[in-house]
């Protein structure tokens, strides 16, 4: 097992580019493929390759037509399969250390263009005014139509300090906005805690990180002795939170499930394709010789009640925090309907420094449940008021990507169950703004009906 998970990378949504990425490094396999060569398709692509090298327009290396054409066989697959030459394959490499140079945004491509999918909280982009579900029209003077992921990726990359301007489509804008944004290392604060009331501790996680588990562990602590060593309920936000590292989601997940509960499981073709990942420490911490930093929690953090916030910008590691806790019965899920990156991407080095990525697998709850194109459906659905309806109107989910992967159980649709009648919206949608209060701040409407449900709870504990 411990093998198997030293190949777990990245579980996000997007490529690089301040980006995080959904990934799971394993090396190419000394196989010998028994399936049988399509002649017949195979003639046709040598009959096509060389028409274009001798009737073409202009001359055409070989290179650039082998390369074009590995392209389109990966990104005809689904959104989140692709071809990594060289200069990707590197920034790939670099993007997983935690800390790169970028805007600080996870995107998707829609018909050719970019869709912003999260701005990362705390970054460039976040801080100048992206937002969800932008579509991206031209970065600099460069139109986006016609160009790859990795292209436009690329693009957005650059020397800390630089500046690029995105000309940007919002569907509550009559007109494109063009909207500058100067490059930074994103090194983003992955755990952030303070008591939001007294007895009430409140932690977000912006992005799941190597040492994700660590930080949690620590801020629990933190908390507890901020209140006299009780604490009466905790909120966990995992909002616009777009993954990261699984062994950080099975870290968040053992810190508050019995050992060895049931975190996730995969399912693909192959073997290595199938994993069954626990809340024990051969899990997440993956062979590093670190010790056990979850063993000095208190027992009382498996007991203390939970609601854990989510919403539409909420996806892949998050999703696998929240489905786990909900099917284990350990936490209320609150908010709106998460994201849906429910499947597995496998890094898969090739000769000169180039790899694919290549959807191998789907994520599961504990209870079976697909998280692909479906996501996490809340036990108590809650919009904020000043943002009312955009997670229905304007985000952009895995389900809304083009040639997204199917759920595998039937049920691609992302359809948040109906409101109770007495959670009535009070503010129409101001425009498409999606971004979630400041930390712990007053007005968190979501945040503060999570504490009132806890305050229900601790009232009928007493009881």
């Amino acid at each position: 097992m411990r093998s198997r998970i030293e190949k777990i990378g990245l579980v996000g949504v997007g490529l690089l580019a301040g980006l995080l990425i959904s990934l799971h490094f394993a090396a190419v396999a000394d196989k010998t493929s028994e399936l049988p060569l399509p002649v017949e398709e195979l003639r046709a692509f040598s009959e096509v390759f060389g028409r274009i090298k001798s009737d073409y327009v202009e001359p055409v290396s070989d290179k650039k037509l082998i390369t074009e054409a590995i392209n389109g066989m990966l990104s005809g697959l689904d959104p989140h399969s692709a071809y990594l030459d060289a200069e990707g394959f590197k920034e790939l490499q670099v993007g997983t250390q935690g800390e790169f140079g970028g805007l600080g945004i996870e995107v998707g491509m829609e018909d050719g263009l970019v869709k912003v999918i999260s701005p990362i909280e705390d970054t460039p982009a976040f801080n100048a005014g992206v937002k969800s579900g932008d579509l991206i029209l031209k970065l600099d003077d460069k139109l986006v139509k016609g160009l790859t992921l990795n292209d436009a990726v690329k693009l957005m990359r650059g020397k800390p300090g630089s500046s690029i301007v995105l000309t940007i489509v919002r569907k509550s804008e009559p007109k494109p906005l063009q909207i500058s944004v100067t490059r930074a290392i994103i090194k983003v604060q992955s755990v952030k805690s303070k008591l939001a009331e007294p007895g009430y501790g409140f932690v977000r996680i912006t992005q799941f990180q190597e040492h994700t588990g660590e930080n949690l562990a620590t801020a629990l602590t933190q908390l507890q002795k901020q209140n006299n060593g009780v604490l009466q309920g905790l909120v966990l936000d995992l909002r616009n939170d777009p993954g990261g590292l699984l062994t950080g989601a099975v870290a968040v997940s053992a810190a508050f499930l019995p050992k060895d509960a049931l975190v996730v499981y995969t399912e693909g073709r192959t073997e290595d394709a199938k994993m069954r990942l626990t809340a024990s420490a051969d899990n997440y911490l993956r062979g590093t010789g670190k010790s056990d930093y979850l063993k000095s929690l208190p027992d009382s953090f498996k007991k203390v009640p939970m609601v854990v916030l989510v919403n539409g910008g909420s996806a892949s590691a998050s999703e696998i925090v929240a489905g786990a806790l909900q099917d284990h019965k350990r936490a209320v899920i609150m908010g709106t309907q998460s994201f849906g990156k429910g499947s597995v991407q496998t890094i898969l080095p090739l000769g000169n420094n180039t790899a694919i990525k290549l959807t191998t697998a789907r994520y599961y709850t504990p209870s079976g449940r697909s998280i692909q194109a479906k996501g996490i459906v809340p036990d108590i659905v809650v919009e904020d008021p000043a943002t009312a309806g955009f997670d229905n109107a304007f985000r952009l989910r895995e389900a809304d990507l083009d040639k997204h992967l199917s759920n595998g159980q039937g049920e691609d649709k992302t359809e948040t169950p109906a409101k109770p009648k007495s959670q009535t919206k009070t503010k129409e949608n101001d425009g498409g703004k999606a971004e979630i209060a400041e930390f712990g701040a007053k007005n968190d409407y979501q945040l503060n009906q999570a504490l009132n449900l806890l305050k229900g709870m601790s009232i009928l504990r007493g009881k």
